[in-house]
């Protein structure tokens, strides 16, 4: 089949981008390292890999190991998130990236191709917003940005919403977004509590 003519969720499978899980926090708050821990019959990182599943590679991003697993620590450390997606960055394999937390349990292949389908030559990222506050996990980046989020670790400038401001990208409607693939779509488990029974 000519691709030029294919279905758009055709091409969008067959399209190459790289997945990218960060697991590089500390878990203070939830009381245990969030990636292992087992919720509804899989870790926490397992959901997230797996709705990552057609990606052309995955790539976990940790300062620690993961048994089984291939991970890349920080470039760069003491940078928060901003530290996280600089490695996903300079490690990534294709031009989108897709970045999450490893305790997003319901992002979704559908997600994911949802918001590949938004990517254009002439944007660097796709977010959801709501009001003013652009969500930095959950987004696809473009490998281009890792120089500019180089510099702004160099800078202390690790604010990952003024990076997004500072740079073109669509902004979906979070709402609409959580409409259409499930209200806890954008969940992080800062808390065990936070995870719906």
């Amino acid at each position: 089949m000519n691709f030029e003519f294919m279905p758009l969720r055709t091409k969008l499978f067959l399209m190459r981008w790289s997945g990218a899980v960060l697991a590089g926090g500390r878990s203070s708050r939830f009381g245990r390292d969030k990636a292992l821990y087992v919720y509804k019959g899989k870790p926490l990182i397992g959901w997230v890999l797996d709705s990552m599943a057609a990606a052309s590679e995955r790539l976990v991003i940790a300062n620690r190991p993961y048994p089984g697993l291939e991970v890349y620590p920080d470039l760069w450390r003491g940078g928060d998130t901003l530290s996280g997606l600089h490695s996903a960055l300079a490690h990534a394999q294709e031009d989108w990236v897709a970045v999450a937390a490893c305790d997003q349990p319901f992002l979704s292949q559908d997600f994911w191709l949802f918001m590949l389908e938004h990517t254009r030559s002439d944007i660097r990222a796709v977010v959801a917003s709501s009001g003013n506050f652009l969500e930095p996990l959950g987004a696809l980046y473009h490998k281009s940005l890792e120089g500019e989020v180089l510099l702004r670790l160099e800078a202390g400038q690790l604010q990952v919403q003024a990076l997004l401001k500072g740079i073109p990208h669509i902004a979906l409607d979070k709402t609409e977004l959580e409409t259409r693939f499930g209200t806890h779509l954008f969940l992080n488990a800062n808390y065990l509590n936070d995870l719906p029974a």
